[in-house]
């Protein structure tokens, strides 16, 4: 079974990892399991928080579950580092739970990719804060985040 390619593919420039990590927030702000998951290789290992997976069907089994619970997900990412065929993010996104809780979370990501630019590795550090509706900052209707919105440097994040 051969894999599809997602562009951009690694060795990376500067810009073409800038490419990749928008190309991720587009997904994850879908909240669409199965397409998200397509960017994965089949043997796919990630550890995000302390949970640990491994294979295509989990990571979109685990996305599932995610998205079931983190109501109004919004995400931003930014480029931290890159190299020929890893790149590091660091994001932060904003959720309510079933009960109207607020939430932002703040996180740190490393990836690393296969020849056919399909993610084989994801490890997420990522801490929850508790805020109030009225101190939300991600305010776009559901979906891609605009092209004009700020990023998480011009909010101060």
């Amino acid at each position: 079974m051969t894999e599809q390619q997602k562009l951009p593919l690694p060795p990376f420039t500067k810009a073409s990892a800038i490419e990749k990590i928008r190309l991720a927030e587009d997904g994850w702000n879908s909240r669409n399991p199965a397409k998200v998951a397509l960017a994965y290789s089949l043997d796919t290992r990630w550890r995000n928080r302390g949970t640990f997976v491994e294979g295509r069907q989990q990571a979109e089994d685990f996305l599932s579950q995610k998205w079931a619970k983190e109501l109004e997900y919004r995400l931003i990412k930014e480029l931290w580092a890159y190299s020929e065929d890893r790149i590091a993010v660091r994001y932060a996104y904003e959720w309510h739970d079933a009960k109207g809780n607020w939430f932002r979370s703040y996180g740190n990501e490393n990836w690393q990719f296969d020849e056919n630019g399909l993610m084989t590795h994801r490890h997420a550090s990522i801490n929850d804060v508790a805020i109030d509706e009225k101190d939300r900052l991600f305010h776009w209707p559901q979906g891609r985040r605009p092209d004009d919105h700020p990023g998480l440097s011009e909010l101060g994040l």
